[in-house]
């Protein structure tokens, strides 16, 4: 137990380390609104820490330390070189390698950097509440919420990537960056005349950023089930627009990487269901949010963004079909993950700016 706090306080300096470093940007910055400018970062580095978390699973790197938070109780794999080189000797191509604990610490250090951040927001609103006349309890709320996502991150490892776990882990983290955005866009506003919009835009962007969500979830799904080469070719899977369908085991949630409920092998036709039900639901949640960016792009506050919405789905179906044809290379995963991250931040701003109203000065 002593080691293993001894082990925790040591990883938490290697995150106070750091977030000292964005922190020392933030101090430096011309920026009069220091804690804006402290949020924009953050929203920054937890971009970053989605698109590094999707290629440290897409890497098949979620278990390169197979224990937590350290690996094999060490702070860095450098420490760990002889329990590594040993388990790589027996797998070399198992989930324990050299290059694999490497990703997966540096993903554990970025989180812990993100969750400093998140911690000095915290503090600084409490500190500066009179001063900013704005409630401090958004950030308190994201503190709480950051260390949920750190507990699914740990269990994500000690669970051996059962894939409810891995996928809650990676909403919970969209999540966060969804509340990040809000966050930046709240400090955003400022005393002058709001530009309101109309209800029936407000009610597509809810719509729109609901079905998003649930087709990430269902992306989510496919990646942590590995079926995203369970259909070949597009847009017919294997040769049938509609092919064999296994409802019964592709969606039940509480169960291990390629196992069924019972403790089966997880039928191949589970994981066909599993990625055509996400390639079909793609066409809903593309309409909806296309539909939604159109109606945004008759408001001139809102076109620009708008427009780059229109810019990142287009990009986002593009990878997609394009990660079939190509086999799933590695670039091309990264990219359709890290489009869904930016969708999700676009569509947090824009739900913001429908609700609230946007500032003409």
């Amino acid at each position: 137990m002593i080691e293993t706090i001894t082990l925790g306080l040591a990883l938490l300096a290697v995150g106070f380390v750091l977030g000292s470093l964005a922190l020392f940007v933030v101090w430096r910055s011309q920026d009069s609104n220091k804690y804006k400018k402290l949020i924009a970062i953050t929203v920054f580095l937890t971009f970053d820490l989605i698109v590094f978390g999707g290629f440290t699973r897409l890497t098949d790197s979620g278990l390169g330390c197979p224990d937590w938070p350290g690996c094999y109780s060490e702070m860095n794999p450098l420490l760990a070189h002889e329990e590594i080189k040993a388990a790589e000797a027996v797998l070399p191509d198992g989930p324990v390698t050299v290059a694999k604990a490497w990703i997966e610490m540096i993903h554990r250090y970025l989180a812990m950097a993100v969750g400093m951040l998140i911690v000095s927001q915290m503090v600084m609103a409490w500190w500066q509440r009179k001063q900013r006349q704005r409630s401090p309890w958004l950030p308190t709320f994201l503190f709480f919420f950051v260390c949920l996502q750190g507990a699914f991150g740990a269990w994500t490892v000690t669970l051996k990537l059962q894939p409810v776990i891995v996928t809650t882990h990676l909403l919970l983290g969209l999540g966060l960056l969804a509340l990040l955005v809000w966050s930046l866009e709240r400090e955003q506003q400022v005393a002058a005349a709001v530009k309101t919009y109309p209800t029936r835009l407000r009610w597509m962007a809810i719509v729109a950023f609901a079905l998003l969500w649930l087709q990430i979830a269902l992306g989510g799904w496919v990646s942590t089930n590995y079926a995203a080469l369970a259909c070949t070719g597009y847009p017919s899977c294997n040769g049938s627009l509609v092919p064999d369908l296994d409802w019964e085991h592709a969606f039940h949630l509480w169960r291990k990487l390629g196992k069924t409920a019972e403790g089966e092998y997880l039928p191949y036709s589970a994981l066909v269901t599993i990625q055509w039900v996400h390639r079909s639901f793609a066409w809903i949640a593309i309409s909806a949010v296309a539909t939604l960016a159109m109606m945004a792009r008759s408001e001139l506050s809102l076109r620009r963004l708008a427009n780059q919405i229109l810019a990142v789905l287009t990009l986002q179906f593009v990878t997609g079909v394009a990660t079939v044809y190509f086999n799933w290379p590695l670039g091309l995963a990264v990219l359709h993950n890290a489009g869904a991250a930016m969708l999700v931040l676009m569509l947090s701003m824009l739900n913001y700016r429908v609700r609230y109203g946007t500032h003409t000065s």
